[in-house]
């Protein structure tokens, strides 16, 4: 029943060239194939080993009308797509389609898992059941020097109280084990984080959710706009992680900023990183270290009307972890953001 890969992610969307723009134009993100349908319009985007697939029409209403723009569907690669769907329904989901030896399942607010066959000899394609048409388009602009590698992990926004149960959902249909938790009190809000990966570390789910007994914060206002659980982010590794976020910024993706004050602490924590904080300050790049290295990492502001799903770049200099310090200036960060749009 384990998952081994993540195949695609489906994005629904009711302005599918605005966002295929922003990922071709701003990204550096291929089209790679397109179909169209009675009830949908899909665009197959690549980068690296990671695809996107967005999706727009009539099956995506009800969808949108309840959420907004954001993930739809976090497709699994696994070695056997009945057993994984047993294993799945019998930890809580239900069957929402087949399709040409795939089964979706139910997975939590409005998103789904399809399940795909693993087949290592090739790389998995785009979503069955649907016409596609191969493109040979090249990139609307040379593609940046820190480009998009792999997709580093998804982060779930949760309702309070559930992680345990997603932890242990995750676990008995997909074999996900649990590799680190966190507790992040930022004095009036506070958030708790679950991380599950799966054993070929290709599969990674960051699950957040607020801390009831605080007062509402960045993720209630999430929780409130998307109108229940979903992808609160995700997250591409990137080689360089400085003169990719210049050259997205010169594009037009609009970044978090991160205060001269992270900077002035950030000698004090991480003396190693001395002779770069001037270059990580004028790219507003946060850094964190654990016991195997540096991690480099930045988050964008949300290109959606309901300010929902956004994008983190992400560099590993031999880190493992999810930078437990950048949790904390992750969530600062957010709340600024809203708190200034409010």
């Amino acid at each position: 029943m384990a998952v081994h890969d993540v195949a695609y992610i489906e994005l629904y969307t009711s302005n599918r060239k605005s966002v295929v723009d922003y990922f071709v134009s701003s990204m550096g993100f291929t089209r790679t194939a397109e179909a169209v349908g009675v009830d949908r319009s899909s665009a197959l985007l690549s980068q690296g080993t990671v695809h996107l697939v967005v999706t727009t029409g009539p099956a995506t209403w009800k969808f949108l009308s309840a959420h907004g723009d954001g993930i739809a569907d976090i497709a699994l690669t696994c070695d056997d797509v009945s057993e994984s769907a047993r294993a799945a329904v019998a930890a809580g989901a239900t069957v929402t389609g087949t399709s040409q030896g795939t089964t979706t399942v139910s997975a939590f607010g409005g998103v789904t898992h399809t399940l795909v066959p693993r087949d290592a000899a090739r790389i998995p394609g785009p979503p069955p059941g649907r016409t596609w048409s191969p493109l040979t388009d090249a990139p609307a602009a040379p593609v940046p020097a820190g480009r998009i590698q792999l997709l580093d992990h998804i982060a779930i926004c949760l309702e309070a109280d559930s992680i345990e149960t997603y932890g242990d959902f995750y676990r008995e249909a997909f074999g996900l084990t649990r590799y680190s938790s966190e507790y992040v009190d930022v004095g009036a809000h506070a958030m708790d984080s679950l991380v599950v990966r799966s054993d070929s570390g290709q599969v990674t789910f960051t699950l957040v959710a607020p801390d009831p007994g605080k007062g509402p914060g960045q993720l209630d206002a999430f929780l409130e706009r998307n109108g229940a659980p979903g992808v609160q982010h995700l997250a591409f590794l990137v080689e360089s992680i400085i003169p990719a976020v210049h050259e997205f910024r010169d594009r037009g993706v609009e970044f978090l900023t991160v205060p001269d004050t992270y900077y002035d602490s950030l000698v004090e924590r991480l003396p190693g990183m001395r002779t770069e904080i001037d270059r990580l300050r004028s790219a507003h790049v946060l850094a964190d270290r654990d016991e195997w290295g540096d991690l480099l990492q930045l988050f964008s502001r949300s290109p959606y009307e309901r300010n929902t799903l956004f994008y983190e770049l992400i560099q590993r200099r031999g880190s493992r972890g999810f930078g437990s310090a950048n949790i904390r200036a992750l969530y600062e960060a957010v709340e600024r953001d809203r708190l200034a749009a409010e």
